[in-house]
């Protein structure tokens, strides 16, 4: 069993274009928290030992000044940069906007991931809960094997009343083991039905009870073994499309159907919440309000 304490790699590169802006390091409280102050405070509680952020270069000078003073002494932090041109040189394509998804950053912390280690989005609140269970499974799998995790939840507890999600819609088998997962760039409530676009955008039901990924993955540092290379036959096959995102679901639907790998559906009780909208901020705000009341955060976190 490792000993080691496990790596949190946090997403926070991307635009957030249904926000209407920077939303990484948008407050949540009068003391001026912002949703990834949680999950550092949630993970430290945990256990994890060393923070890995994928930022855009041009936020970096804001970024590290709110974060670098909250964990010094506390714990290792690395940066690292998706950007565009950040591909192999031929599948460079200048008229490119937007990063290309969350494989593509998962991608860019290689080097610096030595541990076993948990992804998250820097948007989402996953709760304490699912941090302890997430670094309890980490620490006990050996990181030159390819058993990795992921932590679930239900689709009901995952919308927002302001718009549309994306949710990665998961198969689970009677062990508990990840079969499959698509991801689900379009789901949303219409006339009280919670209803998802397939490829030509026609509606179609959707389970509330679906089993979801919230984009909490756990891996050992073998879950690169393949990546480059699923990246580049997706580069290939995408090379025309602009919009085309290569997400960590492609990465791990790799490893299931070559069967390489295993992945372990963790469950857990912990409240999720997130701001996919602008209009998603004010309850939110209310739900951290209450955890501070309730004296599961301090007022102050550092």
């Amino acid at each position: 069993m490792s000993t080691n304490k496990p790596t949190l790699v946090i997403l926070a590169a991307g635009i957030g274009s249904r926000y209407g802006g920077l939303k990484q390091l948008d407050t949540f409280t009068p003391e001026g928290d912002t949703i990834i102050d949680f999950s550092i405070y949630d993970a430290l509680e945990a256990g994890f030992g060393k923070f890995v952020f994928i930022i855009r270069k041009s936020i970096e000078v804001e970024f590290r000044a709110e974060i670098d003073k909250k964990l010094e002494g506390k714990a290792e932090v690395a940066y690292v940069f998706q950007e565009i041109d950040k591909v192999p040189e031929k599948y460079f394509n200048p008229d490119r906007v937007k990063p290309y998804g969350t494989g593509h950053a998962m991608l860019m912390a290689k080097d610096a991931v030595k541990e076993n280690f948990a992804i998250i989005n820097a948007d989402d609140f996953y709760g304490r809960e699912a941090f302890k269970s997430m670094a309890k499974y980490l620490q006990s799998i050996d990181k030159t094997s390819h058993e990795f995790s992921m932590m679930a939840y239900r689709l009901k507890n995952t919308i927002s009343e302001h718009g549309f999600v994306s949710r990665g819609e998961c198969t689970v088998d009677e062990k508990g083991f990840l079969t499959n997962v698509v991801e689900r760039t379009h789901i949303e409530t219409i006339d009280g039905q919670l209803v998802r676009k397939d490829d030509k955008s026609n509606l179609i039901p959707i389970d509330k009870n679906t089993v979801v990924s919230m984009n909490f993955w756990g891996f050992t540092p073998r879950c690169f073994d393949y990546t480059e290379s699923l990246f580049e036959a997706f580069l290939e096959e995408n090379k025309d499309n602009l919009k085309a995102e290569y997400f960590i679901p492609l990465i791990v639907n790799g490893y299931l159907e070559n069967g390489t790998g295993s992945v372990k559906v963790l469950t857990s009780d912990a409240k999720w919440f997130g701001v996919t909208y602008k209009e998603d901020k004010q309850s939110v705000e209310k739900e951290i309000q209450q955890l501070k009341k309730q004296g599961i955060y301090p007022t102050h976190l550092w």
